[in-house]
């Protein structure tokens, strides 16, 4: 089954492995810590020539990715962390044997299923008959489009987790109008694909055709194990399909640019569109009434819908059974679940060994649980302080970014203007939400993990569409507390900065600023400049898509961009396979005016002092080795591979060498012309 990709800086966090954080660190004579860790430090590597390799050299050469991940580095001793308090506040929850329909209860009903494979041995494929059975009764292309219409779900998100695809023929976003920030309205959004991407079915690439014979391999064998017949045949018919659906795709690129989104009428679906029953297919879908919508990727929506409507039935019957069946392996008999892991995680990412049983329930029951263990988590263990601590980081940084707009000379007073006013009304979430999502229509029970799976997703969609018409609510959060992540939402003009990303080495209070903000400091910055990336600077301070540029301003911009894409088009990650700096510009951006934001917001708040040298560091070396050892990640071939196919973040090693945009770095290192990583001083990049 495909993973979607959160629009977060953190995407390692959850496949990598332990590493010493605090090893070498040292205190000031006032008992600070450095925040650095000496020990991973590789001092035969220069600064200036990779600086990735000299921040975290050492450890890179010994350190090992577990078996069953397909990365290892930093973002595994948070995730660790916050994995064994799931586990611990699951385990309470199971013991506690609370009442039936308290989220305790939901909590410990989920897992027990999840858990219990000799249960799921015996039923087999029995949860999934009727749904099969339904499938295979399909006459004609109005109970198709019915079908199509009630398995959608609210599985994709192009503002907010950069996740373009899903299963499912269309997913469904639920925000503010792109043109009416004060109407909420359903987004539709392109789907149908079992592999991560249309360029594993279109790329010429021997690599890529040989992830496809894998993939059509794989359909093959999960309907044979599933007792469905004439699987090699069906397989061929549901890869031709897959092939047809991909070729109709907006790529990565095109699906980032919210340009491209068109707002239609009901009516026009049929008369724009055809090939699909959208009276049946919304009927089906709840949205018997609805009239207004925005179409993602309208292009690719209008192809797909002509699929529907000159395919011949069985290949779709086919195409449904299949993705039914793959969308819930996790909780089918072991030889199923074990052929899944095989395609999507060894074959695809290279991850030799599947996760224990209780880790995955854990995922799971925070996945469809998420703010019913949040809500407990932050009880017991986000203090007051660490919050209080963040939101003065949280203001310092924005003041700095707010003192670099007032002083570009590049910018229009207007649209410097519009700028600073976005940061004014800028909504910044930490922690945890301030409303906690209710979960009493959601039944969950102890023997039908199918059921818990599927149900929570209904009740997702529900949810979703459930803001359809309402005003948009700013302070909504995306994700859980005890997600390792941090996320920007362009139309809500907030961020989110979750109480598990928010410890060390990303935060501690007892480190000194320096570390504090070049590591945790850059995350907050980073989400901070997503409001104004190529995406978010097309949005205003309402979250209304319009232009508040003056050509001059945007010509600047573009051509800022444009030496940023230059650069990562540069950067090899492995032989012959190099970064997409166009995919990546976004993320890239951010990361580049982040850094500098926080650089500079911890500098103010020395007051005018130099910062005390400890450990034999500068203030400024511990900023820009904090931000380096943040970053430390290791990943399998086949996962970094995978990862420049369809991230739009860059890999982490590369995300490192941001250091070379600003000028303090130099400074810090002594970093000489000549040294690989040096750029000139105006070939620097500094977008903001």
């Amino acid at each position: 089954m495909k993973r979607s990709i959160v629009l977060a800086l953190l995407l390692a966090s959850a496949a990598c492995s332990p590493s010493s954080t605090t090893t070498g660190t040292s205190q000031s004579a006032s008992g600070t810590l450095a925040g650095v860790d000496q020990a991973l430090i590789d001092k035969t590597v220069k600064p200036g020539d990779d600086f990735n390799a000299y921040a975290s050299g050492t450890w890179a050469k010994t350190a090992e990715i577990p078996a069953d991940r397909s990365s290892t580095g930093v973002g595994y001793d948070v995730f660790k962390v916050a994995e064994a308090r799931n586990a611990e506040l699951i385990q309470a929850a199971v013991k506690a044997n609370a009442a039936a329909g308290t989220d305790e209860r939901r909590i410990a009903d989920y897992y027990a299923a999840y858990t219990d494979t000799a249960g799921i041995e015996k039923r087999g494929m029995a949860p999934l008959k009727s749904q099969l059975d339904a499938i295979a009764a399909l006459k004609d292309k109005g109970a198709l489009s019915a079908m199509l219409g009630a398995t959608m779900r609210a599985d994709t998100d192009p503002l907010n987790a950069s996740n373009f695809e899903t299963e499912n023929l269309f997913g469904l976003f639920v925000t503010q109008d792109l043109n009416r920030p004060d109407v909420t309205i359903p987004y539709l959004m392109q789907g149908g694909l079992g592999l991560p991407d249309r360029d594993y079915y279109v790329s010429a690439k021997p690599e890529m055709a040989e992830l496809r014979a894998g993939y059509k391999a794989y359909v093959a064998k999960l309907l044979t194990l599933s007792g469905i017949s004439d699987a090699a045949a069906r397989a061929d018919r549901i890869i031709a399909l897959e092939t047809k659906i991909a070729n109709a795709h907006y790529d990565i690129v095109t699906s980032q640019d919210a340009h491209g989104a068109a707002s239609w009428k009901r009516a026009d679906f049929a008369a724009k569109a055809p090939g699909i029953d959208w009276n049946a297919y919304w009927n089906a879908a709840s949205l018997p009434s609805q009239q207004d919508f925005m179409l993602w990727q309208p292009g690719a929506i209008i192809k797909l819908s002509a699929l529907v409507g000159s395919e011949p039935i069985a290949a779709w019957q086919d195409w449904l059974t299949f993705h039914t069946i793959n969308q819930v392996t996790s909780v089918l008999p072991q030889a199923i679940d074990a052929a899944s892991f095989d395609f999507n995680s060894k074959t695809l990412n290279g991850t030799p060994q599947q996760q224990p049983r209780d880790k995955r329930a854990i995922a799971s029951v925070n996945a469809q649980l998420g703010d019913a263990v949040g809500q407990i988590y932050v009880g017991k263990y986000f203090p007051a302080s660490s919050k209080t601590e963040i939101q003065g980081m949280v203001k310092n940084i924005v003041a700095a970014f707010d003192n670099r707009l007032a002083k570009l000379d590049w910018l229009a007073p207007a649209t410097r203007e519009e700028g600073r006013k976005k940061l004014k009304v800028l909504i910044v979430g930490v922690g945890y939400p301030d409303k906690w999502r209710d979960y009493s229509t959601l039944e969950i029970k102890a023997d039908d993990p199918v059921g818990n799976l599927q149900r929570a997703r209904l009740a997702e969609y529900r949810h979703q569409i459930g803001k359809i018409g309402k005003p948009v609510d700013r302070n909504e959060w995306w994700m859980t507390p005890q997600t390792v992540n941090a996320v920007n939402l362009p139309v809500q003009n907030a961020l989110n900065f979750p109480a598990a990303i928010l410890e060390t080495p990303y935060f501690d209070a007892k480190f000194d600023a320096a570390a504090n903000y070049g590591a945790i400091g850059a995350v907050i910055g980073h989400e901070i400049s997503h409001s104004f990336d190529n995406l978010g600077s097309d949005f205003d301070s309402t979250g209304r898509l319009h232009n508040w540029w003056t050509p001059a301003d945007l010509k600047h911009f573009e051509e800022a961009g444009a030496a940023l894409v230059a650069q990562y088009n540069a950067y090899e990650a492995l032989p012959g396979l190099h970064l997409n700096g166009k995919q990546e510009l976004g993320e890239n951006i951010a990361d580049a005016a982040g850094l500098t934001a926080s650089y500079e917001a911890y500098r103010a708040s020395l007051g005018g002092k130099e910062a005390p040298v400890i450990d034999g560091l500068t203030g400024d070396q511990r900023f820009f080795l904090a931000f380096g050892q943040s970053w430390r990640t290791k990943m399998r071939e086949k996962a970094l591979r995978a990862r420049v196919a369809t991230d739009v973040h860059a890999p982490a090693p590369w995300r490192v060498q941001t250091v070379r945009n600003l000028d303090a770095w130099y400074a810090a290192f002594n970093v000489k012309a000549g040294e690989k990583l040096y750029l000139a001083p105006d070939k620097r990049v500094k977008v903001w």
